[in-house]
């Protein structure tokens, strides 16, 4: 289906390599350690625990950004993409890992009643499995924005390369495990592949 495929707790072993991902639903298998923190845990706590916990869990962290006005994120070494793609994405097809195909893992930390910018990207899709907390979603083919979603807890998403997009924080942190599929692996994306449509703050 298009707009954004929810995958109720894990993938389809049938992941092609051109990342026409074919979705069906499936229980955990996997269960993981829920994190969540109400709207009156600090930011400095949040993080501060969700790094901890992911480094208990052996994942080296290599950048973060603990500012962003909805919340912020950390960076996952790019040579533990494939452990933890296993550990968050447990039925991710072994194509994903093939010689040379990054996957730009990441942790999302989405504040409470914060909104991410209506977004879209140019030379990616994005992974997304919520891991602790409460957040919501609004899709879009379109600039239009249709009404917001819950994304219940183990739910992963995958959002199509250049589906118009937005993570919302409700009354906890959200805490969301992310992946890229870069569609151009000659140019992978990066951060400055993105096309705000609107912004809360600005940008």
């Amino acid at each position: 289906m298009r707009g954004a495929d929810f995958i109720f707790n894990l993938f389809s072993n049938n992941i092609q390599p051109s990342f026409k991902i074919k979705l069906s639903p499936f229980l955990a298998e996997k269960k993981l350690n829920q994190m969540q923190f109400s709207t009156t845990t600090d930011r400095t706590s949040v993080f501060d625990a969700v790094q901890k916990d992911m480094e208990r869990q052996g994942f080296r962290i290599t950048g973060q950004d603990r500012q962003r006005p909805w919340g912020g994120f950390f960076y996952i070494d790019e040579s533990q993409a494939k452990e933890f793609a296993e550990k968050f994405f447990p039925n991710l097809s072994a194509e994903a890992f093939s010689e040379g195909q990054k996957l730009s893992p990441k942790i999302l930390l989405v504040a409470p009643n914060q909104r991410l910018s209506w977004q879209y990207h140019y030379r990616r899709a994005e992974l997304w499995r919520v891991i602790g907390g409460k957040a919501a979603i609004i899709t879009s083919e379109t600039d239009k924005q249709h009404d917001m979603r819950l994304i219940p807890m183990d739910t992963v998403i995958h959002l199509h390369q250049g589906e118009r997009h937005r993570l919302i924080g409700l009354d906890e942190w959200g805490v969301i495990a992310e992946i890229w599929q870069h569609t151009d692996p000659e140019h992978p994306s990066d951060e400055d592949d993105i096309v705000r449509v609107q912004d809360d703050f600005g940008r």
